[in-house]
């Protein structure tokens, strides 16, 4: 048995490749069960943001390369270039990654809470499709546990710090006074949520909130005060806007080069502020070339997020400890498992030759047999039962020469060496 966790981040492939290997909520289920189907994985569940996309898998034994070749093929690229730049983690540091990536150790900002979320959903969708069994199942508890525990007993996630926070960060660099500014936000999901936020905090009083469904972007709105319209209204409110913030699901860019240029027109040139913060992107890559627009990507991020996290690094050491106690512990138990079923199966004989040995004896005293001789016949009988599969076993490993397969059951058996002597 071996758990397995793959994929691509931040660190090890860039946004375009990222975009590639993203896999949409609609594909999800689908995914899941052609990986399990499709490769010698029991168990499977990804998780997939705009800062990566991991496979986490229980097998038999690790088969890594099949995993990845599933990848590659569900998304049509080279395997090759996937596994340039790909990781593989198995076992004991499979479990370990889990752990970090769902503590933010792992994120593109340190300590971010919105990845133990991510990761719960990505549980519930595993479980949806079917493919979470007992021991994925436990991996995700023990993770989602440690994950808590750091949150709990280290300062992780103390001062907000997160690629929203670092968005309006770097807004706030720009801009001098964001309360005289207007901002356009492009989604309704999490990350928008927190950007909406933190801009409230930052006293900019007129924000937008655009989205696919006004339902959904009139109910943000009203925790900020801010404007519901629908994607289609996007031209229009560019004109008005000095900062656009734009995290969506969509598979296709939402703003083209052209609203832009049309919307700086008429804005007689003021310099825009946007940030792309969607994976596969919301803004077209062309919109950074046009004079006045200052176009980030969540790649563009990370000189703002280190100057954010000074203030966290000691706290990662500690969350580390607990990480690597986390995952200690775990497998511990894991392994108890393994001892529990061999337990089972070991006293389902002892018991099976035990009933065995009791009706004989039930049946010699039927006919007339002495008790004393019966009980003593049963005793002999039973306790060679017992011995027989052990003893041939250890003869065996004696002839093999192995000394270390006789040690092991001299401890198993509880035996000094005096005792093994006689």
């Amino acid at each position: 048995m071996a758990f397995l966790a793959l994929g691509i981040n931040h660190k090890t492939a860039s946004v375009d490749v990222r975009e590639r290997v993203a896999f949409t909520p609609e594909q999800m289920v689908e995914a899941l069960q052609q990986l399990c189907r499709l490769t010698s994985s029991g168990e499977a569940a990804i998780l997939s943001t705009c800062n990566r996309s991991e496979l986490y898998v229980r097998q038999e034994s690790p088969e890594a390369d099949a995993v990845l070749r599933w990848l590659a093929d569900f998304h049509g690229l080279s395997l090759d270039d996937l596994r340039a730049c790909a990781y593989v983690h198995t076992e004991d540091e499979a479990v370990r990654h889990m752990m970090r990536v769902a503590c933010g150790l792992d994120s593109l900002v340190l300590g971010e809470p919105q990845i133990l979320g991510q990761m719960k959903s990505a549980y519930a969708v595993a479980r949806e499709a079917g493919t979470v069994g007992p021991l994925l199942g436990r991996l995700f508890q023990a993770t989602f546990s440690t994950a808590k525990t750091v949150r709990t007993d280290t300062a992780i996630g103390e001062n907000p710090v997160s690629v929203a926070f670092a968005a309006v960060s770097l807004a706030k660099q720009i801009f001098s006074n964001l309360q005289n500014s207007q901002a356009l936000l492009i989604g309704a999901g999490e990350t928008i949520t927190l950007v909406a936020r933190h801009l409230h905090e930052q006293g900019v009083k007129r924000i937008v909130v655009a989205n696919r469904t006004l339902e959904r972007a009139s109910q943000l709105a009203a925790e900020f005060g801010a404007r519901a319209v629908l994607l289609s209204e996007i031209p229009d409110e560019l004109v008005g806007s000095d900062i656009v913030i734009s995290s969506t699901a969509s598979q296709l860019p939402i703003l083209g080069k052209g609203a832009v240029e049309r919307a700086l027109k008429l804005r007689k040139h003021k310099p825009m502020f946007m940030v792309d913060i969607a994976v596969p992107r919301d803004i077209e890559p062309q919109v950074g070339e046009l004079d006045d627009v200052y176009l980030y990507t969540v790649d563009d991020l990370h000189d703002v997020v280190e100057e954010n996290l000074k203030s966290r690094q000691g706290a990662a050491q500690a969350a580390e400890e607990l990480v690597t106690l986390g995952a200690g512990e775990f497998m511990v138990r894991l392994r108890e498992l393994a001892a529990v079923d061999v337990l089972r199966a070991y006293r389902q004989q002892a018991e099976q030759l035990r009933n065995e040995e009791l009706a004989k004896a039930q049946r010699l005293l039927a006919n007339g047999g002495a008790p004393e001789d019966v009980l003593a016949q049963l005793a002999r009988s039973l306790t060679n039962k017992l011995l027989h599969a052990p003893s041939v076993q250890l003869k065996k490993f004696s002839a093999d020469g192995r000394g270390d397969a006789l040690a092991v059951a001299q401890e198993l058996f509880g035996l000094d060496e005096g005792d093994a002597k006689k």
